[in-house]
């Protein structure tokens, strides 16, 4: 589909640029600057380890339902003054956060901050394709895209500083400065955006909502509950695909459906769509994996560990910046294709650690797939809305930025999952060929060498585990490679974004 638009220049492009982008980054930031404070929440509110997991699964289940209703309020209320409520709301609920004194209003208060910061990202980007013309697409999704990379970068480093030196509820006062910035700058330079009444579907958004916290619920709760074994899980797998259906059907015959129908009919988004989520798989399942390989199996330290993991974010800017550019002169496709390569061979460089690997590989590996990631993530954004036509991109935004998180959430759950299981299997096979018949071993754990037979058998089953670590961890980037190079034929159903006329 493809129609044709004058664009009309516009006043203040780099002050509104700011303000969404500051506006985003809090918004990002929000998702893991809380991480590190956690067991410093957890003594101050009195919780336990299941209900202090809550602050992070409230944020991201209710950020994830709210995501999708973005398209329809902008559209009947307007960009700026949705952007002006979700600043306001977030900020003051970023607020309320620092100032809970128990689990239960930290948790509701987590539950506001992600339903109003849900709107940000989505409309950021809209706005930023909507003041920018078709050939500087490609540079105006590269500054998002660094955006949205900011946050799992510094969150963590950020978070922990703060947490240090300040306090843990300091992780949301940073928000009241950011906020009110953010806001003056979008209310003063930010005009408004064409509104409709297009009617709301309340049943299409109700069933695709608990599809959707169904989802967020199983990923969260599955590895603390033994998975599929587990009667609450097998209950949230019940209520996805019953809901799905139920959303689908409704969706088939309904006069305003809740996701319109144009969307699914331009391929390069569709397309682009599956795309993000099998990159979503990988894109922060690694930076779920290295720390804990670095130290657990290598004993970094955790400076040592953010010292060796900042380069990827450097790498993954770098890419943004450079595919950006040439995405404004050539053909996207090409860009993307060598993105996935370099994951592709970053993660096949991965297979080749073992506990002792050197930091440069660790670093370099990184910065490759930093790089791909870059190359993959802007001239993806660009092609995503190269042929829809410019009233539906908030809402495309919207369900293109949800489905790049459930892409991110499955992914560090499977790579979890996968990583507990190998353990314990290489460790089942490992253990087999440990007998007292097995000569090449007694050289090395004689009880007389360390002390006593108990002390033997303890260095034994250490190294064992150690081992059978390093052998998931393996098998884990195993499995990434081969789902970046199973995707690559993706590629071949996109069409040019250059030829199409916006």
């Amino acid at each position: 589909m493809s129609t044709q638009t004058t664009f009309k220049p516009v006043k203040n492009k780099a002050l509104i640029t700011a303000s969404v982008m500051l506006a985003t980054i809090i918004q990002v930031l929000d998702t893991t600057i809380a991480n590190v404070a956690l067991p410093h929440m957890q003594g101050s509110l009195s919780a336990t380890q299941d209900q202090i997991a809550w602050v992070l699964t409230s944020y991201i289940i209710a950020t994830a339902i709210m995501t999708l209703p973005t398209g329809w309020m902008a559209g009947r209320y307007g960009r700026k003054k949705l952007l002006l409520a979700s600043i306001t709301g977030f900020t003051l609920s970023s607020m309320l956060c620092g100032f809970a004194t128990s689990i239960d209003e930290m948790v509701l208060y987590r539950i506001i901050q992600g339903a109003c910061g849900a709107a940000l990202i989505p409309i950021s980007q809209a706005v930023l394709l909507d003041i920018n013309p078709k050939e500087k697409h490609g540079s105006a999704m590269a500054i998002w895209g660094v955006g949205i990379m900011v946050g799992p970068i510094i969150g963590p480093t950020l978070g922990g500083y703060l947490t240090e030196v300040f306090d843990w509820r300091w992780v949301f006062f940073i928000n009241l400065p950011l906020g009110i910035i953010s806001f003056m700058g979008i209310s003063s330079f930010l005009t408004e955006s064409d509104t409709s009444d297009r009617p709301f579907d309340m049943f299409g958004f109700f069933t695709l909502s608990i599809a959707i916290a169904s989802i967020q619920l199983l990923l969260d709760r599955g590895q603390q509950v033994d998975w599929f074994s587990s009667q609450e899980i097998l209950i949230y797998l019940g209520l996805i695909v019953a809901m799905f259906w139920m959303f689908l059907v409704h969706s088939r015959y309904a006069r305003h459906p809740f996701l319109s129908v144009e969307l699914f009919r331009d391929l390069n988004f569709v397309t682009s769509s599956i795309f993000i989520f099998m990159v979503g798989l990988v894109m922060l399942a690694t930076l779920a994996l290295l720390p804990p390989f670095m130290q657990n199996l290598m004993e970094y330290s955790v400076m040592s560990v953010g010292i060796t993991m900042a380069p990827r974010g450097i790498g993954t800017m770098i890419g943004m910046m450079i595919s950006g550019k040439m995405s404004d002169k050539v053909d996207p496709r090409p860009l993307v294709l060598f993105g996935m390569a370099l994951i592709a061979f970053s993660l096949w460089q991965m297979t080749q650690f073992n506990s002792s690997v050197p930091q440069s590989l660790l670093i370099s590996s990184g910065v490759i797939q930093g790089i791909g990631l870059g190359f993959v993530f802007v001239p993806l954004s660009t092609i995503t809305f190269s042929t829809l036509d410019p009233k539906f991109r908030t809402e495309a935004s919207s369900l293109f930025n949800l489905v790049r998180n459930l892409g991110n959430s499955i992914g560090i759950s499977a790579v979890v999952a996968y990583l507990g299981y190998s353990i314990q299997t290489n460790h089942s096979y490992l253990g087999e060929n440990i007998t007292e018949f097995n000569t090449g071993l007694a050289d090395h754990f004689m009880p007389q060498a360390v002390g006593s037979s108990t002390a033997a058998l303890s260095i034994l089953n250490a190294e064992i585990n150690r081992q059978a670590a390093t052998i998931g961890y393996i098998n884990d980037f195993y499995l990434m490679m081969y789902v970046v190079l199973l995707s690559m034929p993706l590629i071949f159903l996109l069409s040019n974004p250059r030829k199409s006329k916006k």
